[in-house]
């Protein structure tokens, strides 16, 4: 095996650069209220950086932030912080996430110093198989499987939630989903992302008469500075208080999601068509979610965690830093650099398309796909003169072959884009990464009549046919089976079993591309942990041409990087990170976006002046 010949970087080095912006960043906390209309409880501000100690918070808005705060200080963990953030920000950011939808949870364990990762993805109902989205043989138009029963799995966040506290709790859920419960009922005030985001859904909503009666109050779309109540989901999150999360899995409620997905409620009049699909009371019933072993790759003397399949997001992250692990990219130029970050994409997703799916149904060679011997026969594919065409065809982690040629490619398939990412840290020491969804931004566009939730659209991740009849495809559906996801809720361990740092992202495939370059952006280029997050971002996925933030795409560097043979698409914005870190000093940074998706929201317990 060829050693790498790039110094490891000590927890020193990592965080070194963050002194100076901790230094610099103003005292941010939960209570720092900003105006708000009448009968809407007070808006904190959102501010994207927070230094301080007793724990941190991180998440795309403010008043799921500041919920999390709420529980910290009150003496609640990391988990439990990491759960009542998730039950507020299906009230603000109902689009992205919520109890009709599933997720991947990531914790580390200060006690033991170890970290465990909780698969609460969405699963297809026991009558799916590979003919899911075939109609005649042929795959159905995506946004028809996208807005319709056929689309929703089987939810998994309420089943995580219940794992999660079981496991490492302190609090009660009755307790945790209280300040979500009071949100939904006393409203929280629509900024312009809500907005536009409802407008992207307008024609969908309007088809599904208790999606319209929500999200478009009298008939149009809500007013950036109004309050949006839901009423609905505080009797829901009471319900699960009350009750248990086995309510959304048993009993009425479950009967409602059974009864929208089967026979989904459209306005009468509409013209769209929506396939109704077969979930069951059983597929509810028999639902759980699954420990996995994390997948854990040594990179510059740190030790990387993710998640494992049925998500891609550990195996394909973890793979493009095995490539990337021999060469010196603290002293490559911004060229070369961004050259290897995309040639070590593009041929981690190409071996993602081949060989990830979830494992109760595929023979997934987690082992193989993160082994260093592998990687090394991939790496020498890349050379610093010009470019992999792409799509590229995979290697065989089971026989790795040096400089393997060619071969039939399996394309990347489409992933919605909507998801949202939260990051936790605690007094003790303990944090989560935790990524939520329900797949396309609205999900199905489907709202549960009474209920005050969004359905999932998460089937979609699917492959509706193989990507390439010729190469075995491990996302086709299956009974019972987690669709392939790009979730990559990440934790970062130094040599000792400490927190270095904790992050993820939602954007669907490009997830995978933003945790890599934000990784590579604190640990090889040197930035400070929000530099990195709103640095602009580049993301291949083994397709014909690499997709470029505009502050990239507009530059010499495209100029530069073209010349080696890539072809680039300009697209607005990839990804909408948040992170925490542990600082040499004990405090902890947390980080979000400062404009991305609107921007996000970082508070701390105890703002840098004092414990």
């Amino acid at each position: 095996m060829r050693r790498s010949t790039v110094r490891n970087v000590s927890l020193a080095a990592v965080t070194a650069t963050v002194l100076a912006v901790g230094a610099a960043a103003p005292p941010t906390g939960a209570a720092r209220p900003g105006p708000a209309p009448a009968g809407a409880a007070s808006t904190p501000a959102k501010e994207p950086v927070a230094v301080g100690y007793g724990g941190a918070v991180a998440s795309v808005d403010a008043d799921a932030s500041a919920v999390g705060i709420e529980v910290l200080r009150a003496g609640g963990n990391a988990v439990d912080a990491a759960v009542a953030t998730a039950a507020a920000l299906g009230v603000t950011e109902p689009y992205s996430a919520g109890i009709g939808g599933g997720g991947y949870f990531v914790h580390y364990d200060a006690r033991t110093r170890t970290v465990h990762t909780i698969d609460g993805r969405e699963t297809a109902p026991r009558s799916a198989d590979a003919s899911l989205f075939l109609e005649n043989g042929e795959p159905i138009p995506f946004a028809e499987g996208m807005t319709s029963g056929l689309s929703v799995g089987t939810p998994g966040t309420p089943a995580t939630w219940d794992t999660a506290l079981d496991a490492w709790g302190t609090k009660r859920l009755k307790e945790l989903l209280k300040p979500a419960e009071r949100l939904a009922r006393d409203g929280f005030v629509v900024d312009e992302t809500f907005r536009e985001q409802t407008r992207s859904n307008e024609a969908r909503f309007r088809d599904f008469p208790a999606s319209a009666d929500l999200f478009l109050p009298g008939g149009a779309l809500p007013v950036v500075g109004s309050v949006m109540k839901n009423p609905d989901l505080a009797r829901t999150y009471e319900k699960l208080g009350r009750q248990g999360t086995r309510a959304l899995y048993r009993g009425g409620l479950a009967h409602d999601i059974v009864r929208t997905v089967r026979n989904p409620p459209v306005r009468a009049g509409a013209t769209r068509t929506v396939r109704a699909g077969d979930l069951t009371v059983r597929d509810l019933a028999e639902y759980g979610t699954v420990w996995r072993r994390p997948t854990r790759v040594g990179y510059r003397g740190l030790d990387v965690y993710g998640m494992a399949p049925s998500s891609s997001g550990g195996t394909t992250v973890g793979e493009a830093l095995n490539i990337l692990e021999g060469t010196d990219l603290r002293a490559a130029s911004q060229e070369t650099y961004l050259h290897r970050l995309i040639e070590a994409s593009r041929i981690a997703f190409a071996d993602r398309g081949r060989w990830v799916g979830d494992p109760a149904y595929e023979d997934v060679p987690v082992k193989g796909l993160l082994s260093q011997r592998f990687a090394d026969t991939r790496a020498c594919l890349i050379k610093d003169d010009r470019v992999l065409a792409g799509p590229l065809a995979p290697g065989d982690p089971r026989d790795p072959v040096p400089c393997a040629p060619g071969g039939t490619a399996a394309p990347t398939t489409y992933e919605g884009e909507n998801t949202t990412h939260l990051t936790v840290s605690d007094r003790w020491g303990n944090v989560v990464a935790y990524t939520l969804t329900i797949e396309s931004t609205g999900g199905s566009g489907i709202t549960v009549p009474g209920r005050g939730f969004l359905l999932n659209n998460e089937l979609t991740d699917f492959s509706f046919a193989p990507a390439n009849p010729a190469v075995h495809d491990p996302n086709l559906p299956g009974p019972g089976k987690r669709p392939r996801s790009s979730m990559s809720p990440t934790i970062v361990l130094d040599r000792h079993a400490r927190p270095v740092l904790a992050l993820g992202s939602p954007g669907g495939a490009t997830i995978i591309t933003t945790v890599l370059q934000t990784l590579t952006g604190v640990v090889d280029r040197g930035l400070a942990l929000p530099d990195a997050i709103a640095a602009p971002r580049a993301s291949q996925r083994n397709q014909p041409t690499t997709d470029l933030e505009p502050a990239l795409y507009h530059t010499p560097l495209r100029t530069r990087l073209a010349s080696l043979g890539h072809t680039f698409r300009e697209t607005r914005e990839i990804g909408a990170a948040t992170g925490v870190q542990r600082l040499p000093d004990g405090r902890w940074l947390a980080a979000a976006e400062q404009t991305r998706r609107g921007g996000g929201s970082a508070m701390v317990v105890h703002p840098a002046g004092g414990r």
